[in-house]
């Protein structure tokens, strides 16, 4: 049993010119029914429709496809035509007939009614039927029996798929130029380049996307070699056994340590910084092929090139034997430092440190396939690292500037 409106469809084709069997296949019934109502044999409840005009006519009531019983519009007050513009001079049938003529068109042999397809598939035929015939939206959601709730929130998420489409390429490229990081600084960075969208979205876009900054853990080098000589006290440590890593000013703590890094080449490069408590900022570094007391010393000596007269910070380390050795002692006393040593098997003494190696994995190290470069290469990439480390990579700590940035925003000197 068809409905009216399939009858009517069928009828208004072929009032276009449209035959017989193509009429048929694009309204979705069979040969011999379409044969049958184009001869004028329509079914008992449509046997009064004027054959000529391509509609049925137009009852008091009918059916949904629900089942509920509505009062049918009428065409006139459907259909109304608008007081400016090219279908100023229509008559509501000829506006109904335009409509229905571009659902043939939107069709395209697909054979079923437009009634009958997904609301999401409706208010995106409802929104090409406006578009092209210009009908103001209150007409295209009655012709096609739309929620007006309904039709603002597909075209609502309708928008919100073009944004997105926008700000993917956007996202992507922040995430590569704040070094891989999670979604905040991701979000920071666009903030940066002018570009205003929730952390919300940035998160959301960067999930779908993959893009993440988490990475899996290696296995850590230890330098701890036994007590080589007396410790130092912990500077840091509080007496509630919490740790204080805050400066007040540059210059004025200092934490180092040494981390080990693989290359695929079978080869293993050792970096030994030296990161200012004041910002996280590295005073100074040295990085080589094998983890020798000469390494730290060289740090250290440069880090202390950049003092001011009267500077003299407390340095903290762990328990590695290369801080237990009379020339890294014989420094500390030249340039006038204070030494701090962590708890024997407190790894979390020297938090500070550690979690700047875990930023430089998690950002440089592991985020990129080292296979194609030569050792010398990985090296001079990880000096260019800590370099943008200073001047590139911004901080939500630091209100989202660099170190340097904010080292200059406070009037000291970089």
């Amino acid at each position: 049993m068809y409905d009216r409106d399939t009858v009517e469809l069928l009828l208004l084709a072929l009032d276009e010119g449209m035959g017989v069997t193509r009429a048929a296949r694009e309204v979705g019934v069979s040969l011999d029914t379409a044969r049958r109502w184009a001869a004028g044999m329509l079914p008992r409840s449509c046997a009064a429709a004027p054959r000529a005009s391509g509609r049925i006519g137009v009852d008091e009531d009918r059916t949904t496809r629900g089942g509920a019983r509505v009062k049918k519009i009428e065409i006139g007050a459907l259909y109304e035509p608008p007081e400016t513009g090219p279908l100023a001079q229509m008559t509501p049938d000829q506006i109904e007939k335009l409509l229905l003529r571009a659902v043939l068109d939107d069709l395209k042999g697909g054979g079923s009614h437009p009634l009958s397809t997904p609301m999401r598939s409706r208010c995106e035929l409802g929104e090409r039927l406006r578009r092209a015939t210009g009908l103001p939206t209150s007409a295209i959601t009655r012709f096609l029996e739309i929620p007006r709730s309904t039709w603002y929130y597909h075209r609502a998420r309708a928008g919100r798929a073009a944004r997105d489409d926008e700000l993917r390429p956007l996202v992507e490229a922040a995430f590569e130029a704040c070094g891989r990081r999670g979604y905040r600084p991701v979000w920071a960075q666009l903030r940066r380049a002018g570009v205003r969208v929730s952390e919300k979205v940035v998160r959301r876009l960067m999930r779908e996307a993959g893009l993440s900054a988490r990475r899996r853990r290696r296995r850590r080098w230890s330098s701890y070699a036994g007590e080589a000589s007396p410790a130092p006290p912990n500077l840091p440590l509080r007496e509630d056994g919490t740790h204080d890593f805050r400066a007040g000013r540059p210059n004025e703590l200092w934490v180092t340590d040494i981390t080990e890094m693989a290359h695929p080449s079978g080869a293993k490069v050792y970096l030994s910084p030296v990161i200012d408590c004041f910002d996280g900022r590295p005073v100074a570094w040295s990085r080589g092929l094998r983890p020798t007391s000469e390494l730290a010393d060289s740090s250290l000596e440069s880090a202390c090139g950049a003092l001011s007269p009267g500077e003299a910070p407390a340095v903290h380390n762990d328990r590695g034997v290369h801080y237990r050795t009379a020339s890294w002692i014989e420094r500390c006393e030249s340039h006038g430092l204070r030494r701090s040593m962590s708890r024997k098997g407190m790894s979390c003494d020297n938090a500070r440190a550690e979690g700047f190696f875990g930023l430089l994995k998690q950002e440089f190290y592991y985020p990129r396939d080292w296979s194609g470069t030569t050792v010398g290469e990985f090296m001079d990439e990880l000096d260019r690292w800590m370099e943008w480390f200073r001047s590139g990579r911004i901080s939500q700590r630091l209100g989202w500037l660099t170190p340097d940035e904010h080292r200059l925003s406070l009037g000291y000197p970089v």
